[in-house]
């Protein structure tokens, strides 16, 4: 469906009918949808309501700016006055998860959990991202378009694409160049998205002197092998939220939620049980 949220129209998903409601953030904007944690979180649907949206700037949603964190977490809180639930469980992967910890940092009343999955509170993930791809064994990549990619100065949508398959490769565990023309395929292209999450929010990113305010019970979780947000990202979030949860996926890349799928889920399904007991 399309929800009408601070002036843009959402494409919102709600999986499930439980009594407790989640919302889940997708990474990438720009490049990602609602298509990720419908396939992650989604799974938690027989026990939950799971609520997964394409954020403003990405997917199918409005293109209406302005492309700030501000306005993400403004977007997230708007969309839980909508669903008319007092808290929620707030989840979000990669770029997600900024968006998460800065909602679960600035509305803590809203919410009664947090899950987290391969993301930074910083932007210290950069220089180590830069730095595991040129050591890469698995593929040669092309400095020129890493450097589009990271910094957000992509020509266009055709340059994104182009881009974002220079880097695929390095995100999973096992490498099948199959599944990155896969995802190639799927990725929903909005550029201007892209560049000023990139090249205007990105470098000024630092969130860590927000955690320590984070009260809900938190879960961090994070593949070995994430290139892009490397597990010390995790270890200074779980150093810095309040008892918070650190699960590190031996075989995982940036994705342990579909490399270790089995695991994955029952970590979450536990944490979240737990979280349920105490309250």
């Amino acid at each position: 469906m399309f929800v009408d949220i601070n002036g843009t129209s959402l494409n919102v998903e709600i999986l499930g009918d439980g009594e407790q409601t989640v919302i889940a953030h997708h990474g990438a904007p720009g490049l990602g949808s609602l298509a990720e944690p419908k396939g992650s979180f989604g799974r938690l649907a027989d026990a939950y309501r799971v609520v997964v949206f394409d954020a403003r700037g990405s997917g199918q949603s409005g293109q209406e700016g302005p492309f700030t964190h501000e306005q993400w977490v403004a977007d997230v809180e708007a969309l839980r006055q909508w669903l008319d639930v007092e808290q929620v469980v707030i989840g979000g992967g990669s770029y997600g998860g900024f968006i998460a910890m800065e909602y679960a940092a600035r509305h803590p009343s809203r919410v009664s959990a947090v899950v987290l999955r391969d993301t930074s509170a910083d932007n210290g993930n950069q220089e180590l991202a830069v730095r595991n791809a040129a050591a890469s064994s698995r593929v040669t990549i092309d400095q020129e378009k890493l450097d589009r990619i990271m910094s957000g100065t992509v020509r266009d949508d055709d340059d994104l694409r182009d881009c974002w398959r220079e880097i695929l490769p390095l995100y999973d565990h096992d490498y099948d160049p199959a599944k990155v023309e896969q995802r190639v395929a799927a990725t929903p292209y909005h550029y201007r998205t892209h560049n000023f999450a990139f090249a205007v929010n990105q470098p000024n990113y630092d969130i860590k002197h927000l955690l320590p305010a984070i009260s809900a019970p938190t879960l961090v979780t994070v593949g070995r092998h994430d290139w892009i947000t490397p597990p010390e990202c995790s270890e200074t979030i779980a150093g810095l939220i309040p008892d918070a949860e650190l699960r590190v996926f031996e075989q995982s890349g940036h994705s342990p939620q579909v490399e270790e799928a089995e695991l994955w889920e029952a970590t979450v399904r536990g944490f979240l049980a737990r979280v349920r007991e105490r309250a």
